[in-house]
């Protein structure tokens, strides 16, 4: 009797309610994991067993033959593979040092009780809402060597424009994509830095000035160190946005000329749709995975080794 009392269903209840009341929080997250799983480490998977065969699409829709490393040293040693690589982390670094600087300006001017501030901040934002392969268009004809704007403007302040046109030359085609991206993304780091820049209590920044404070001092002592974490979350997230480029590369340059402008995320796209080397770019993509995860996991060890939460 006391056992069937135990396993009524009266009895269950409050066991069944404390084991839901328990697990809740994994029995939301679960979708979101689930999905992460079968959109990332799948594909991520597959790329890493396809890499160790050689597999071209344009040869037969099999995988032929397992080449243990071959892929990979084949990358390694391609001088292209190499370019897009020593491309890709000038951009990803001289553009996140850049952008985060001006952004970081630009946020200060903002918190200056200006006129007009409240419009500056509304059209500041509407950069990173157009699409990069609309950004690219837009800047293929400002860089157009028969009467852009952009050119126009170098020329008119006696600036050397080659002869080939601003992306026609490998000494400044680099230069320009950098420019694309610095254009696009430098509000988000303005409007992002701004936000934390008004988080700093005022009573920090009074008692500071009554200390007789710099400018230079209150900023480098008081305001940076206290939106510290929040630069360096933005500062890792662009940088791996920058480590992807791609859009703007395919529609202005697409990678060249010559090598001088292809990016590891160009050259995936060529060996993956264009050449339709499944082997060969599934080693390339997971050459890059390590690189930018070896720097990040650098980054992030060096940045928030002394934070405390």
């Amino acid at each position: 009797m006391h056992a069937t009392t135990l396993r009524s269903p009266q009895a269950l209840a409050p066991v069944r309610r404390g084991f839901v009341r328990r697990n809740l929080p994994y029995f939301l997250i679960a979708p979101s994991v689930i999905m992460l799983l079968a959109l990332i480490a799948y594909p991520l998977l597959f790329a890493l067993k396809s890499s160790f065969y050689f597999w071209n699409l344009q040869v037969g829709p099999q995988p032929l033959a397992f080449v243990e490393l071959d892929n990979y040293v084949q990358a390694l040693n391609a001088f292209d593979f190499r370019a897009a690589l020593t491309n890709t982390l000038i951009l990803s670094i001289l553009g996140t040092a850049i952008e985060f600087s001006l952004g970081l300006a630009i946020a200060l001017v903002l918190l200056k009780a200006l006129p007009g501030m409240n419009v500056v901040r509304a059209l500041l934002i509407l950069p990173t809402t157009i699409a990069p392969i609309v950004v690219g268009f837009l800047f293929r004809y400002l860089y157009d060597p028969g009467g852009g704007l952009v050119t126009w403007l170098l020329q008119s302040l006696w600036l050397p424009v080659p002869a080939e046109g601003i992306l026609g030359s490998p000494a400044t085609a680099l230069a320009a994509i950098l420019f694309v991206d610095i254009w696009q993304w430098t509000p988000f780091f303005a409007i992002v830095l701004y936000a934390s820049l008004l988080s700093v209590p005022d009573e920090i920044i009074e008692a500071a000035r009554l200390d007789r404070a710099s400018a230079w001092t209150i900023l480098t002592r008081i305001k940076l160190p206290l939106i510290r974490r929040t630069a360096i979350i933005i500062v890792m997230l662009r940088f791996m946005q920058i480590f992807n480029t791609f859009d703007t590369v395919l529609v202005l340059t697409r990678g060249g000329p010559g090598t001088s402008t292809r990016t590891l995320g160009y050259s995936l796209y060529e060996q993956g749709l264009v050449n339709f080397n499944v082997g060969l770019v599934s080693a390339q993509t997971w050459i890059a995975v390590l690189i930018v995860n070896i720097i990040v996991a650098l980054y992030v060890f060096f940045a928030f080794r002394n934070e405390e939460w």
